[in-house]
């Protein structure tokens, strides 16, 4: 597999002043009047042709520095990325935008400044438009253009500018779910056309759907590197102990289970009412059970599911909390909480995530997570055939008019 991009040990080091004296100070005395601030230390990754990168951490990671890096818009302080091919990158809102121009004009303005030549534009620019869905809009000037509308222009020039690798840092958020859809769908194709891609995105579904690797950026240093929903359940490990420092957060020996474990998941298992098993069929009522050990006495807490395909994403999850049940324990007792349901999914290998936290979420005071706690299968279906992951059970009627 052919390599697009090599980041060879990139550190940015920033110099923060307290004023413009200091700096002036350290300019003509030669001393120190400032301090440091690491946006990234040592990074190194390779980005191969028709791989999408996923790279996600919280805020102050360094995701943006190390974007602005690979694009060229910032200079590393140290180490070195090697680009082979054109880069294009949509980085923050509006940036390449002149706002007294219109849509149009900035096609042209724009897909100069990412590498596109005029014949280029000319060939292409009626795709542009038509992908954009901005109608007669584009010959209105960019100060009247909403964010979204701004970043639906953005995109399209990108994904047509056919770029080597292309970076994508959160620009899709700012879209309608429609035109989000549309860009998923656009990248996906630009993949399987060998486009590599570097996906930075708060919508962890959307990386799981697009990203053959992710990256988890913690305090500018790479904390973890692999399979996307490995990563992404160390991101809601780390989102859970930032926001419960005070707690004394542990993580088991296998990763995929974090928490303070004040209240642990001792077994959790499904079974199919009719088939006596893990393998049930779609439309069958299953019970989800789950067994409970806690060490202290805990009150309105929540327990909670989520179903997830063999992909990662999530097909269904609810708890406690949405359907307004007190749940209580106390200290050295076992509790068993079942969830019972008719599993109108669609055939296919599933597995179930469980936690146990107060309020609505997991990010809150986490007791215990526990990621693919078990695996089941649907493997026929009840009554009639259905295509899909939901079973709807649609009433169909035909009549003369």
């Amino acid at each position: 597999m052919n390599r697009v991009l090599e980041v060879k040990n990139i550190s940015k080091i920033y110099k923060i002043y307290k004023n413009n004296i200091d700096r002036l100070k350290e300019i003509f005395t030669k001393k120190s009047y400032h301090r440091e601030f690491v946006a990234n230390s040592n990074i190194s990754f390779e980005l191969f042709e028709g791989e999408t990168l996923g790279i996600i951490g919280v805020n102050g990671a360094g995701k943006s520095t190390i974007l602005k890096i690979i694009a060229g818009v910032i200079e590393p302080t140290s180490g070195e990325v090697i680009r082979h091919g054109r880069v294009t990158a949509l980085l923050e809102l509006g940036t390449g935008f002149n706002q007294e121009m219109n849509g149009y004009e900035n096609i042209y303005l724009n897909g100069t400044l990412i590498g596109m030549t005029k014949k280029e534009i000319n060939q292409k620019i009626d795709e542009i438009i038509e992908f954009s869905e901005l109608g007669d809009y584009i010959y209105e000037p960019i100060m009247s253009y909403s964010s979204g509308m701004s970043m639906r222009l953005a995109f399209s020039i990108a994904i047509f500018s056919e770029p080597q690798i292309l970076i994508v840092d959160e620009a899709l958020s700012v879209g309608d779910a429609h035109f989000q859809a549309k860009c998923t769908k656009a990248l996906k194709n630009r993949k399987e056309q060998n486009m590599s891609i570097i996906y930075v995105s708060h919508d962890l579904n959307s990386l799981k759907l697009l990203c053959d690797r992710v990256i988890l950026l913690n305090h500018g240093e790479i904390a973890n590197e692999g399979k996307p929903e490995d990563i992404i359940n160390d991101y809601n490990f780390l989102i859970s102990k930032l926001n419960d420092q005070k707690k004394n957060m542990s993580i088991k020996p296998i990763s995929n289970s974090f928490g303070t474990f004040d209240v642990e998941i001792v077994d959790v298992s499904i079974i199919g009412e009719k088939s006596n098993s893990n393998l049930i069929n779609s439309g069958e009522k299953a019970e989800i059970k789950i067994k409970i050990k806690s060490k202290k006495d805990l009150s309105n807490m929540t327990i909670g599911i989520m179903i997830r395909d063999k992909f990662g994403q999530d097909i269904f999850g609810t708890n406690s909390f949405y359907h307004n049940i007190d749940i209580n324990f106390q200290k050295n007792r076992e509790y068993i909480c079942s969830f019972s349901m008719d599993l109108n999914i669609g055939v296919g290998k599933y597995s179930i995530t469980t936690a146990i936290h107060s309020n609505e979420t997991h990010l809150d005071d986490c007791s215990h997570w526990l990621d693919h706690a078990t695996d089941f299968e649907v493997a026929g279906t009840k009554d009639n055939i259905f295509i899909g992951i939901c079973r709807l059970e649609p009433n169909i009627e035909f009549r003369n008019l």
